[in-house]
């Protein structure tokens, strides 16, 4: 079964017409999702299942609640969200009024044992982006279940912050990088392509846009595109993340590197734009960068 990160599959909302629906979903344990309306002052989670009220109690919030594992803000964080759940008990309140009693540790569980214990290095998966700091992204990366994407793995073009690549709630693809028994560490840049691959979009005598990542004394670093980045010379007045037009001079592929001019330079921050992926599979052994002619090897062996 496909675990899909929570607010991605719309097939998975729920909204039962009746508690009939209900029941026949506890009984073939259905993975339904419905945004969260109250985290209420003991951290249990109401939902609107439109024929009847949801509700997820604390500990049943997530993997690790229970154990101190993982904090309450978890819990918190998730009012007006999507969040997955299936049907444990459907009860009455003192008024008469039906109320699903639901889990979401449960479905986190199933997707522990049934599909992240089951990846390898070098799998890639469907992830969403939950937040951003400084070091790296968080991920959803199935039914809630967090990990990080550090935040030089992101792209070979360097940045500063993550949000300068993403934006939170962002459906992008990942690949596993570093299995651990108590973590999952993701990388995005080995699917965005190599450095031959993102400089074939570009030729000598053409002006393209790109953004400023480095203001060094010896020249400034302008991205191309997440995996590519030019040199262009030394300019007054450039602060890192404005946009640019820069002529491209010259492209030479044993040396990686490509010169640039910049030729106009505007107010605008860049902003992230949407991500070109150069790997279709399900699953990479080994990726090269930096191309065969180069003297420098820049690559990532998912195998050791």
């Amino acid at each position: 079964m496909n675990f899909y990160p929570e607010g991605k599959n719309s097939q998975l909302s729920a909204s039962f017409d009746s508690v009939e629906e209900m029941k026949n979903a506890m009984i073939n344990n259905e993975i339904c999702e419905a945004r969260v309306l109250l985290c209420d002052r003991d951290h249990n989670l109401h939902l609107d299942l439109g024929a009847a009220r949801g509700f997820i109690p604390r500990t049943e919030g997530a993997v690790g609640i229970e154990e101190g594992k993982v904090r309450d803000i978890a819990l918190i964080s998730k009012v007006n969200k999507q969040v997955c759940f299936s049907i444990t008990g459907l009860e009455r309140d003192i008024y008469g009024n039906t109320i699903a009693i639901l889990s979401r540790r449960a479905v986190q569980q199933r997707c522990i044992d049934e599909y992240l214990s089951k990846l390898t290095e070098g799998d890639i998966i469907d992830a969403r982006v939950t937040h951003l700091e400084k070091f790296g992204a968080f991920i959803d990366i199935g039914a809630g279940i967090n990990a990080l994407i550090p935040i030089d793995m992101l792209s070979v073009s360097r940045i500063v912050h993550p949000a300068e690549r993403l934006c939170e709630g962002q459906n992008i693809k990942v690949v596993l990088r570093k299995k651990e028994p108590e973590k999952m560490t993701f990388s995005l840049k080995e699917l965005l392509g190599s450095w031959e691959e993102n400089a074939s979009y570009f030729s000598p005598g053409e002006t393209v846009t790109g953004v400023v990542r480095s203001i060094e004394e010896y020249g400034v670093f302008v991205e191309l595109m997440p995996n590519l980045a030019g040199l262009a010379e030394p300019q007054d007045n450039l602060f890192v993340g404005q946009q640019v037009a820069v002529y491209v001079k010259s492209v030479i592929p044993s040396k990686m590197k490509i010169k640039l001019v910049i030729v106009e330079t505007f107010n605008e921050i860049a902003q992230p734009q949407p991500l070109t992926y150069f790997i279709n599979d399900s699953h990479i052994d080994f990726w090269r960068y930096s191309p065969e002619e180069s003297s420098k090897e820049i690559f990532t062996d998912f195998r050791q």
